[in-house]
């Protein structure tokens, strides 16, 4: 077993509402990584440093840990990036290659709080930049979008 098959963990999910990043994470994930999403707390206040906090401790304790959100930024991965190297963690980014008129139309198939304004979606993309190694992912995974149903 390598050193790095040792370390935990840190998989930062990148890409627009809709894209699968939640699903792709319960299929993948769910029996192995600590599950960290803003979508997942309930207080609207301080979701930056309670996310921070999460990882942190996942980290600390040597759990692996999804981010679960958009994170369409180098502003926006920077500090959990940070936090990955700080506890010698594996980073990982899962870049979800969507079209927005997918996203969409998942979005449409949402109940309730789980569904988000379109314009957020619109939004989010205008905003999206494919992470890079430069910043400082070891390694860039990039998820397909699911076939069209037929």
């Amino acid at each position: 077993m390598q050193a790095d098959d040792q370390r935990p963990e840190l998989v930062v999910f990148v890409g627009i509402q809709g894209s699968g990043k939640t699903t792709y994470y319960r299929e993948h994930f769910a029996a192995t990584h600590v599950h960290v999403s803003k979508d997942l707390m309930k207080n609207a206040r301080e979701k930056e440093s309670r996310q921070r906090a999460q990882v942190a401790e996942a980290l600390r304790e040597g759990r692996s840990v999804v981010v679960d959100n958009t994170n369409p930024t180098l502003y926006d991965r920077a500090p959990i990036i940070a936090a990955g190297r700080e506890h010698g963690a594996r980073i990982i980014a899962y870049y979800f290659e969507a079209p927005v008129r997918m996203a969409v139309a998942r979005n449409q198939q949402r109940e309730g709080k789980a569904r988000v304004p379109n314009v957020a979606i619109f939004a989010t993309q205008k905003r999206l930049v494919p992470p890079t190694t430069e910043e400082g992912f070891d390694e860039i995974r990039v998820i397909a979008p699911p076939p069209p149903p037929t």
